[in-house]
């Protein structure tokens, strides 16, 4: 049977989603693992020392990683978004409220790894650069969107603002990557480009788009790992809600 011999819709229903979920997550958390580590070897005890930071720029390993992630996750989660409101599918709105506790990590990840790096670099945790302020307002975006949902009881409701919320915030995520450009920051520009040839050397190269890689295996275990909580979690509370609605028989009638 080939990939598209597969019907991939049956897998719209968070019953048949539950079990593949379930069936991917070790695999996707073995290739994580292996990705990871190999990139972390290369990354600290190969690639070489840069000339101007020293060895104090290593943290870019997974400083730069994470932070693509950081926006990555937050598109994403967007797109889910966006399906949930436009074709009223539960998984959707299942899989974005899966998503945004990872996209949070990342975001905290990059901003407190930036802040290491920052202290020798600039000589301080913090300054208030467009692309720093710009991946903190993500954070909180991030925050806002998980504390929506929680703050309202009604599923229904909690996934339709959540969605909203989270589409009105994805216009951040452009502003973080273009800020080196629009402002004048101290925050260095892209090392990495689809437009232009990388500046540095192979190895730290190869080893930042392997932790990246390791990220994303890490960030669809995670996700497929909760989304089968939040399945469990909503057929809990519907089946208890049924119980609730339920008439009860007095007097034997």
């Amino acid at each position: 049977m080939s990939v598209t011999d597969i019907n991939w819709f049956k897998y719209s229903s968070p019953q048949a989603l539950y079990p593949l979920a379930g069936k991917l997550t070790p695999w996707f958390s073995a290739l994580a693992v292996i990705l990871m580590g190999a990139g972390l070897y290369i990354g600290l005890l190969l690639a070489p020392t840069d000339f101007q930071q020293g060895d104090s720029y290593r943290i870019i390993f997974v400083h730069v990683p994470a932070a693509w992630m950081s926006m990555f996750l937050y598109v994403v989660m967007a797109l889910w978004a966006a399906i949930g409101l436009g074709l009223k599918a539960r998984p959707s709105y299942m899989m974005a409220q899966a998503i945004a506790p990872t996209g949070a990590m990342f975001t905290f990840l990059a901003l407190l790894t930036g802040s290491l790096w920052g202290k020798p670099t600039w000589g301080t945790w913090w300054v208030w650069d467009a692309r720093l302020t710009s991946e903190l307002i993500l954070f909180f975006l991030y925050l806002g969107v998980m504390l929506l949902r929680t703050s309202i009881d009604d599923a229904r409701r909690a996934d339709r603002a959540s969605a909203v919320f989270a589409l009105v915030g994805v216009v951040n995520v452009p502003i973080i990557y273009f800020s080196v450009q629009w402002w004048n920051t101290l925050h260095q520009g892209a090392s990495v480009s689809a437009t232009a040839a990388p500046k540095m050397a192979a190895m730290m190269l190869l080893a930042m788009l392997i932790m990246s890689l390791g990220f994303w295996m890490y960030s669809i275990a995670v996700i497929l790992a909760r989304l089968r909580c939040v399945i469990r979690e909503r057929e809990e509370r519907s089946s208890v809600a049924g119980q609730v609605e339920r008439p009860v028989a007095v007097g034997g009638v």
